[in-house]
């Protein structure tokens, strides 16, 4: 512990908040990405519009960068599991590492292959059969993220395993429980519909940002996108809100703590159950003062009737403590953070509704009837503006779902304080979370950047080497 009130455990949290956030930043958004540039190739396959091709061109630089970023980000995040975590990955290594190495092996070994095609055969294969690459690529980046998510709900829910009473460890009995685990499949559709949705308004934002330059040969390559970015953000979230809504069924089930902190719940509620808009949080006493309540809508929203009531975190910490005492002491603080998750939850919903808001009325004013769009400068403003949305939605729900399993890493079976590696030290910790932080502000920088050089550019700007259009093995490519 040093003067300032650090701590080891403090310490490798927030490093793992930050390296996890950071990831998660790219990650959504180059899987929404790789997506919706196989929904534009498949449109240019069938309709022979070349205005898609464009799109699918252009809008694959951005996907690109995206990916190769969040693979970065990635070995980053595994050097931190490595150095912080070493306890962790004893206790949970045999479940840990079975999902975590179908995704290496399976998953990303197709992305990283299909991805190569597409990049360097535009002219070399058919449409249809160019199309084909980079559904492949998408196809491999989702069945990324159900192995890394089933990895992660186990986490949340652990099944399929026991405990080895003589290394005291997790040993994997049942690897169907775990692909089954029922938190997985509530919480694979929210997040790869939330991603969907980051590319469809980083699509839509890029491209008001593009007709606010005004210029003649790229107005209906941007109009289009526009478009197309606009119907893919109303569609998904709105998917997105339908999917969080069976993943917060779950959470009732499997971690009612988490349930009560998102909605500030410290004592029982009354049956029907009200909703809380917002209110005080006095975590220290346990309390909440100061609350504006819609009346019956929480019964609605938790059990989708018009009656029960919820039970408070009071009441909830009380029945952990009779629950796991035994293990793991009197002592113990079941309470999550109140304010993190109440607050994030709020912002993240927040955000996705104001995200059907903005798409419903960037529609409107782009309909093909009265296209207006482009005389209501502030409508672009705020549609460019909106591109950072879906990110600080995507980090909300990415709090909720973290800091809602505390004190947990592994829930019910292994708390963070064991997590910790005994061999990290304060002054390491430091250390790497700045030398962490100075590396995710200048992969960041180079993503924005590239992002809006790009953009600069447009979408018919050819660099020099590739008007020569020669095969970098031709005889050509030597000079004479």
């Amino acid at each position: 512990m040093l003067g300032v009130g650090l701590s080891i455990v403090s310490l490798a949290r927030f490093q793992f908040a930050m390296t996890t956030v950071f990831h998660f930043f790219f990650v959504p958004f180059s899987i929404g990405m790789g997506f919706l540039v196989a929904i534009m190739e498949t449109i240019y396959a069938v309709k022979k519009d070349k205005v898609y091709l464009d799109m699918a061109k252009f809008w694959g630089k951005i996907f690109l960068l995206s990916f190769a970023v969040g693979i970065v980000t990635g070995i980053i995040q595994e050097f931190q599991f490595g150095m912080n975590w070493s306890e962790y990955s004893r206790f949970m290594g045999d479940v840990f590492g079975a999902p975590l190495a179908i995704e290496a092996l399976l998953a990303f070994f197709i992305e990283s292959v299909f991805i190569g095609i597409w990049m360097f055969t535009w002219d070399r294969f058919k449409p249809g059969v160019h199309a084909f690459m980079i559904w492949m690529t998408s196809i491999g980046t989702m069945l990324s993220a159900i192995w890394i998510l089933a990895a992660n709900s186990f986490m949340q829910h652990p099944t399929g395993f026991k405990i080895n009473n003589t290394t005291g460890r997790i040993q994997l009995t049942d690897f169907g429980a775990v692909v089954a685990n029922p938190q997985l499949w509530k919480v694979f559709p929210h997040v790869i519909l939330a991603a969907f949705m980051t590319a469809a308004v980083v699509i839509a934002g890029m491209s008001a940002w593009g007709l606010l330059r005004k210029k003649k040969d790229e107005n209906h390559f941007f109009k289009t996108s526009l478009r197309f970015g606009l119907w893919a953000s109303l569609i998904f979230a709105i998917a997105s809100a339908g999917a969080g809504d069976l993943q917060t069924q779950q959470i009732i089930k499997d971690q009612p703590m988490k349930f009560a902190a998102t909605e500030g719940i410290y004592e029982d509620t009354k049956d029907p159950a009200p909703w809380t808009v917002v209110e005080l949080i006095d975590a220290k006493d346990h309390k909440a003062s100061g609350k504006i309540e819609v009346p019956g809508v929480l019964s609605i929203l938790a059990y989708h009737k018009l009656s029960g009531s919820v039970k408070g975190m009071n009441t909830i910490n009380k029945e952990l403590h009779a629950k796991y005492d035994n293990k793991f002491g009197k002592d113990m603080n079941y309470y999550v953070p109140p304010k993190t998750l109440f607050w994030s939850f709020r912002v993240m919903t927040g955000i996705d509704a104001l995200v059907m808001l903005v798409a419903l009325v960037g529609l409107i004013f782009s309909r093909k009837k009265k296209d207006t769009i482009e005389n209501h400068k502030w409508m672009l403003v705020v549609l460019g503006l909106s591109i950072w949305l879906p990110f600080i939605g995507n980090s909300a729900g990415w709090f909720i779902t973290e800091f809602g399993r505390y004190p947990w890493i592994v829930y019910g079976l292994f708390t963070i304080a064991q997590a910790v590696s005994p061999t990290s030290t304060v002054a390491s910790l430091l250390f790497s979370n700045i030398i962490y932080f100075l590396l995710f502000t200048l992969l960041g920088g180079v993503m924005v950047w590239y992002c809006r050089q790009t953009l600069h550019h447009g979408p018919y700007f050819e660099e020099a080497d590739s008007k020569q259009n020669v095969d970098p093995f031709a005889k050509e490519a030597f000079g004479q």
